[in-house]
């Protein structure tokens, strides 16, 4: 991971925005997307490649798609529930395509209208068309298991469900496995068992966590899934986000924060904390009425603070 020992992934123009009233205007999304990634962020979940119909505030996904390539130094990736968003993201240049699905039952039935086993074989069908592509056209393909430690609907998730799916996805080409705790249903000793669960059925292929902080567990959480060895994790900034399919569903973890936490545990990030506390005030004046939440924002760095490079420097 070069100079950075975790990587953080933002989330909020996508995950972020889905859930909230009016349409963020296509010129907010984007220049949050390059102020966030001149604090050195380098992975933003630009946009989903979903109906308009569906969810109207990605109608301009293309666009956003577009702006966020021509980003320097940029990951763009994307959200896609089937082979048609999958192809719309192969058609924008998208270079990194985020599969979902749900382990629970209900909650794939309710978010992507299908069953789960469906949902796999169009992994499947997604795969198939990514390596029919010239190699430089094929982007990255991400296995999303949504509600892995808990549903709003069925409630605890088995672990061997998680597992199961988990070995699908990876079977039939996922590069990368993302285990989401959708709703917060998560605590530290099932974040243990999922995560060690998952790794021992997927061996090398890498994981990366997907936090929600709904009943305030989220960076407790991250401190567990360091634990396993994960060191990648989606947040959103300023907490904004939930699912527009699960009841109770409310923000992810808090980008600043998150970064705080771990840059003070001697962890680099390579983000610039002053620099994004800047582009949290950035966006919260662009989504006026939208609560925002964050620890780190109401307090402030503390005095003296100095991030992991810089400790690591001077020792």
């Amino acid at each position: 991971m070069d100079d950075r020992d975790v990587s953080v992934r933002e989330a909020g123009p996508r995950d972020g925005i889905q859930i909230i009233n009016g349409f963020m205007p296509t010129a907010a999304k984007t220049a949050w997307i390059a102020a966030e990634a001149a604090c050195g962020v380098r992975e933003i979940e630009v946009t989903s490649f979903v109906p308009a119909k569906v969810i109207a505030q990605f109608a301009d996904a293309d666009a956003v798609a577009a702006a966020a390539l021509a980003v320097p130094g940029l990951l763009a990736s994307a959200l896609v529930p089937n082979l048609r968003g999958a192809e719309r993201a192969v058609a924008a240049g998208v270079r990194k395509i985020n599969f979902v699905m749900s382990v629970s039952r209900t909650h794939n039935l309710n978010n992507v209208r299908r069953e789960r086993e469906e949902s796999v074989a169009d992994f499947r069908r997604i795969v198939a068309m990514a390596r029919a592509l010239p190699e430089e056209r094929r982007p990255l393909l991400v296995g999303g298991l949504s509600t892995a430690l808990g549903c709003s609907f069925e409630g605890r998730v088995a672990v061997d469900e998680v597992r199961r799916f988990a070995g699908l996805l990876a079977e039939a080409g996922a590069q990368e496995i993302v285990v989401a705790d959708t709703v917060g249903y998560g605590d530290p000793a099932l974040v243990r068992a999922v995560f060690g669960a998952v790794a021992s059925e997927v061996g090398p292929v890498p994981l990366a966590a997907h936090f929600h902080d709904t009943r305030g567990t989220g960076l407790a959480n991250v401190a567990a899934a360091l634990e396993c060895g994960v060191r990648a994790f989606d947040s959103s900034l300023a907490g904004l986000g939930g699912c527009p399919f699960a009841p109770g569903a409310t923000g992810n973890i808090v980008t600043e924060d998150l970064c705080f936490m771990l840059e003070s545990m001697g962890l680099r990030t390579g983000i610039d904390l002053e620099a994004l506390l800047a582009v949290r005030r950035q966006v919260a004046e662009a989504l006026p009425g939208v609560p925002v939440q964050g620890a780190l924002a109401r307090a402030g760095l503390p005095r003296g603070f100095r991030g992991a490079a810089d400790r690591a420097l001077a020792a």
